[in-house]
């Protein structure tokens, strides 16, 4: 597998970051849309959405019918909702109250090494609710995962993300992979303290042309990676719901404070956008 260094392109995005680099690989691999939006306001406990006294009593309804479900069909419900959003308010609820009744109901794992087991692996990235900025037409991006290796109350993790780029606004000729790997230290259960120190690269898969202004590329996965991804340097990040299937975590601090963030293990199942209408809308 070939491997060239182009550290001449290289860009010091911030003192903390440890290296970054641009190297070109001998391969590539298929391509998968994520899914991501901007949701509601956000507190460290629960996700509080503001409404009107005139729909308190629907949400309350609805809010109470989902309580009495079993997880599994709480997160059934999820996973069909998140590919077919279109930005509703009542999208945005449906979430909210899936996410709120799932950490509801959460059990922990008894013991460190069970935790670390259902954590390690890699995630696919689904939903976020911070808010986005509009991404450049210049730039797509595809495939979103994190990647986390466990080992006892240590490990590192790795958000990594496919990018097309169309330099010259009109065809797609550059490609690969944009990736932020830092550490984190285990701290009071399930909650993981992000390291400051941290690594970013950018990868050329086999046949993609070499971009002009790579600086200018990292700036553009910046603007349209949420935030919390592209760096979370010194978060703090809590594991709210865990199971073989999906993950939730919440931001504290550093800019991310009550952001939630929804995963899929990657295989773990297929996501349809062509589904039915959901019962509770």
């Amino acid at each position: 597998m070939m491997k060239v260094s182009l550290l001449h392109h290289i860009l010091l995005l911030a003192p903390n970051v440890n290296a970054f680099q641009i190297n070109l690989l001998g391969s590539s691999s298929s391509l998968q849309q994520p899914l991501y939006y901007a949701s509601s306001a956000t507190v460290s406990g629960k996700i509080v959405q503001h409404s009107s006294s005139g729909v308190s009593d629907h949400r309350e309804e609805l809010e109470s019918k989902v309580m009495s479900m079993k997880p599994e069909q709480i997160k059934s419900l999820l996973l069909e909702l998140l590919p077919k959003m279109t930005g509703s308010a009542e999208e945005f609820h449906l979430v909210e109250v899936y996410i709120n009744a799932l950490e509801d109901k959460f059990q922990h794992p008894q013991t460190l090494g069970f935790f670390n087991m259902a954590l390690a692996g890699d995630w696919q990235f689904l939903f976020t609710t911070n808010q986005l900025q509009r991404p450049n037409r210049k730039l797509r991006l595809s495939e979103v995962l994190q990647k986390i290796n466990t080992n006892e109350l240590k490990g590192n993790m790795t958000n990594e993300v496919r990018w097309d780029l169309a330099e010259d606004g009109s065809v797609f000729d550059a490609f690969g992979t944009f990736s932020y790997k830092t550490a984190y230290v285990m701290k009071q259960g399930a909650r993981m303290t992000i390291d400051v120190d941290h690594d970013m690269s950018l990868v050329l898969s086999k046949g993609s042309q070499l971009p002009k202004d790579a600086q200018g590329l990292v700036a553009l996965i910046r603007t349209a990676m949420p935030a919390e991804m592209f760096d979370a340097s010194g978060s703090v990040m809590d594991t709210t719901y865990l199971d073989a299937d999906i993950r939730i975590v919440r931001f504290d601090g550093s800019g991310h404070q009550g952001v939630r963030n929804i995963f899929m293990k990657k295989g773990a199942m297929q996501l349809y956008p062509e589904v039915k209408k959901q019962p509770y809308c």
